[in-house]
């Protein structure tokens, strides 16, 4: 990968100071940027492209990249089904593998990400069937003694805040079995990141803000862990001094794109966070059972990180960390406004009283019933809830069912 040229205007770096991978480019159009370094970086001339369907029926904007890649364009799949249908990933593969394509690049957020990851590594390893892509998961009863490293290089121009394009890991789900699996190492992700804060405005607020609020979550978990590193405070805490201020102006001039470029850099300094080996908390771990009844990860953390917060400091488990942080939060002119009109005070207000005022602010969903999960789910969700990985790194540890029902009470409507 040459990364000798850049485009005139543009920032071009490594996402992280401890890794090589992957670059990010900013300050100049996604067109132009990705012409450039599908040119000059990766001197690619088969290119296909994995655009959302929402931007290529609403938007130009998959005709401009079009447009700038010209005859390196060899084919283009538009939309993915959610949670990175298999079906859909081995359809990509075949039409990449028969059209020699020798780069990917994904336009839009979500699924696609993860998506592009999984179809690397098919690639690499000649999968082509849903028998052929069980042997590759870590967690596979039938996995392959060997599984190849992708080759495929990948380019990735997210519009959403979630931040999958940052990680190595990708999430595919089997429509055989309707079970997601998790595909990690050798999986690589994107080599490169285009940020173009101007092509986000056309991404839905509700997706743009919960997005980054789920970034804000990674953040706040990070530096509320009883097993927190002092490299992941700091960029836990430079995180949240972008990304909540960032979101804030967001809401109230949504092309303020000063704003969402803040918000895209702080993505990084969270993913940079929970890099650096930190375990999140419930606010994660019952999040990821919420996926599957259809909430979004980033509605998961409007609803439950304020009452995860609450939880933890009522039994007196991180009370000076989550003090730590709100006293961060209260540093920025942007929610100190929110906050005080809101009637908080600083030396009263819990860490979950500022978060609530900050996620009602921005108009994100506050309880279960406001993403229509009723109580009759709640039993399952608890049970599901305690075989993920993080309710045990809870600073509280939640070990039985009752603890996670008390906790579930507290944002069912």
């Amino acid at each position: 990968m040459d990364s000798s040229s850049k485009a005139a205007g543009e920032t071009f770096r490594s996402a992280f100071p401890d890794r090589e991978y992957p670059k990010i480019s900013y300050g100049t159009s996604f067109p132009e940027a990705c012409r450039k370094h599908v040119d000059s970086t990766f001197k690619a001339s088969r290119v296909y492209i994995i655009s959302s369907a929402s931007l290529a029926k609403n938007t130009q904007t998959l005709v401009s990249l079009q447009l700038a890649l010209g005859s390196k364009v060899v084919g283009t799949r538009v939309g993915m089904k959610p949670h990175s249908q298999w079906s859909d990933i081995l359809r990509i593969v075949k039409e990449a593998r028969d059209v020699q394509a020798d780069l990917l690049v994904t336009l839009g957020a979500g699924s696609l990400t993860d998506g592009a990851k999984v179809v690397a590594l098919a690639l690499a390893n000649d999968a082509s069937t849903f028998d052929d892509l069980a042997t590759l998961p870590p967690d596979s009863p039938t996995r392959r003694q060997h599984v190849a490293a992708p080759t495929i290089p990948i380019i990735s121009i997210p519009t959403s805040l979630s931040g999958g394009e940052y990680s190595d890991f990708a999430g595919g789900t089997n429509d055989h079995t309707h079970r997601k699996h998790s595909f990690s190492r050798p999986n690589k992700g994107p080599a490169l990141v285009i940020l173009d804060a101007a092509l986000t405005t056309t991404t839905p607020a509700s997706i743009w803000l919960s997005t980054g609020i789920r970034a804000v979550d990674h953040c706040v978990e990070a530096l509320c862990s009883l097993q927190g590193k002092s490299e992941a405070d700091k960029t836990a805490e430079k995180g949240l001094g972008l990304l909540v201020p960032g979101l804030l102006r967001c809401k109230q001039d949504p092309l303020d794109t000063e704003a969402r470029h803040l918000c895209q850099l702080g993505v990084i300094d969270a993913m940079a966070a929970i890099g650096h080996g930190v375990p999140m908390g419930a606010s994660h771990a019952i999040g990821h059972q919420l996926g599957p009844l259809g909430v979004g990860h980033g509605e998961t953390s409007c609803i439950l990180l304020p009452a995860v917060c609450k939880y933890n400091a009522d039994r007196k488990a991180n009370v000076e960390r989550q003090r730590g942080v709100a006293d961060i939060l209260w540093r920025y002119p942007e929610v100190q406004d929110v906050l005080t009109t809101r009637g908080l005070r600083q030396e009263e207000s819990q860490l979950s009283d500022v978060l609530d005022a900050i996620i009602r602010e921005l108009g994100m969903p506050r309880s279960l019933k406001d993403v229509g999960v009723g109580r009759d789910k709640i039993d399952q969700l608890a049970e599901t809830s305690l075989h993920d990985r993080w309710v045990a790194t809870n600073p509280v540890p939640l070990k039985e069912k009752r603890q996670v029902l008390e906790l579930l009470e507290m944002v069912i409507e």
